[in-house]
């Protein structure tokens, strides 16, 4: 699609710019930004974290020579005019983040740069796209191109828990004529499967001897590292392969678990900490009759991520199958125990019949169950104009033959509608060792990954803005 010429000057441009990319992806990742409710107020509704990152994102825009703009803290907008500006073609990345847990080798929130790559929360999801795609706008600012239509960056500031930023916007703003959103894979997605989340809770607790645990970072991630406190012998407990003892003194132990986390849509090859801690307490027989049942569902749950085991197995030939997973746990003061779930479900899948499903798990097991939100599954058609532009942009630049695809995790375009997810993990290529996922320990992304994205970036705005609308 695009001249060789053109991408001889789409890489000098990129290899001058590089430095000024990675230093503003540094400045935003250095930046806290989880939710903090506790924290919240008049403009700041997500907390002062997601704050600091709209504003410096925003501060980004602006210095890159858009009409950048502040939404009362839900959500920023920056803008290249164009021709017709009641049409717009749009990015949204996000620059809150999740919480980071334990088992970080350096400082999530600073910055650095080895071999090649860059490890940081948020380097991967979502700063590092939300700097890339600014540039790609910029680039066609610099070549001073007036597009038919204006160009809109839109900064979200709540993506990784509630949405309440892409709510925010479509109570305000028009739809856009077209969306993309650099948060999932290549080469384009064009459908996502739905979300379900819901938690089991336990029945009452006689006599625990689970002291403490909050285990897990978010809803929609497996995590790595989790610990329980419990009222044990620490002479008694045997070792096992991930398990790390540790006495707390008065007739108590923290049992610490080391698994293999990752993001809910994509548990194949995790280990769920959570999994092992409950497989090492039933094992050992160290919690009482009432905690033991409860423990019982989690593993029923957490053993099987197919659903098979809480009864709610799934396929489609859109999506392929049903996967549920069991992020978070913790205890209540009174001792009862909560347990999440995350499934990311096909379209032969409703809430109804999660609801049916679990609710019947957990009466099993003499515990409850509620649903906490639900997604349905979204898609556009994969023969449209955009996403076959798309598709033949991502391989023309990479010399690949991919095909339009759908995912188990859930994007900003699900809430558009006309959307598709862009870019830029290519999950077929292999990372070293240390670097992590997203959401998991030592997020990091390949510079030449981001390079590769942005010169994708570039020459897709060029082609979805020669589409008549």
């Amino acid at each position: 699609m695009a001249d060789a010429q053109l991408v001889e000057r789409i890489d000098a441009w990129i290899d001058e710019h590089w430095e000024t990319i990675v230093q503003e992806i540094g400045t935003l990742v250095n930046i806290p930004s989880q939710e903090d409710l506790d924290h919240a107020g008049e403009g700041m509704p997500f907390g002062p974290g997601p704050l600091r990152a709209l504003e410096a994102g925003l501060d980004l825009c602006d210095r890159l020579g858009m009409k950048a703009k502040n939404h009362e803290g839900y959500v920023g907008t920056a803008d290249y005019p164009g021709a017709d500006d009641s049409k717009k073609i749009c990015i949204i990345a996000h620059l809150d983040t999740v919480p980071c847990g334990p088992g970080w080798t350096q400082d999530p929130h600073t910055m650095t740069r080895r071999d090649g790559y860059l490890i940081g929360r948020g380097t991967l999801d979502d700063k590092g796209p939300f700097v890339v795609a600014c540039y790609a706008m910029r680039y066609w600012h610099e070549q001073g191109v007036t597009f038919p239509y204006t160009m809109r960056m839109i900064l979200g500031a709540n993506e990784e828990t509630t949405l309440r930023d892409v709510e925010y916007y479509n109570e305000h703003f028009e739809q856009p004529t077209f969306l993309l959103t650099p948060d999932a894979e290549f080469p384009v997605c064009y459908g996502e499967k739905g979300i379900y989340q819901g938690v089991f809770t336990s029945g009452p607790i006689a006599n625990g001897r689970i002291v403490s645990w909050n285990a897990g970072e978010a809803f929609n991630a497996i995590p790595t590292d989790a610990h329980v406190i419990i009222r044990a012998d620490l002479a008694s407990l045997p070792a096992a392969d991930g398990i790390t003892l540790t006495d707390e003194g008065d007739g108590a132990v923290r049992i610490a678990a080391k698994g293999k986390g990752g993001h809910a849509s994509q548990p194949q090859g995790t280990r769920n900490a959570i999994g092992m801690l409950v497989d090492y307490m039933l094992d050992n027989h160290l919690v009482s009759e009432d905690e033991e049942r409860f423990l019982q569902l989690q593993k029923t749950l957490i053993d099987d991520y197919s659903g098979a085991g809480v009864g709610v197995s799934a396929s489609d030939d859109l999506f392929g199958p049903l996967t549920i997973i069991g992020g978070t746990c913790w205890r209540d003061d009174d001792g009862s125990l909560h347990q999440s779930c995350d499934s990311r479900y096909p379209t032969t899948f409703s809430r109804e019949q999660f609801e049916s499903a679990l609710t019947a798990v957990a009466e099993r097991f003499g515990a409850t169950y509620e649903t906490d939100n639900d997604a349905p599954p979204f898609y556009i058609d994969p023969n449209g104009q955009e996403i076959q532009k798309l598709i033949g942009i991502y391989n023309d630049v990479t010399g690949e033959d991919r095909k339009p695809f759908t995912i188990g995790g859930g994007t900003y375009a699900r809430e558009f509608a006309n959307a598709a997810a862009f870019g830029p993990e290519m999950p077929w290529k292999t990372d070293p060792d240390w670097v992590g996922p997203m959401h998991g320990d030592d997020e990091g992304v390949s510079e030449e990954l981001l390079r590769t994205t942005l010169k994708i970036y570039i020459i897709a705005l060029y082609e979805l803005m020669q589409i008549p609308y």
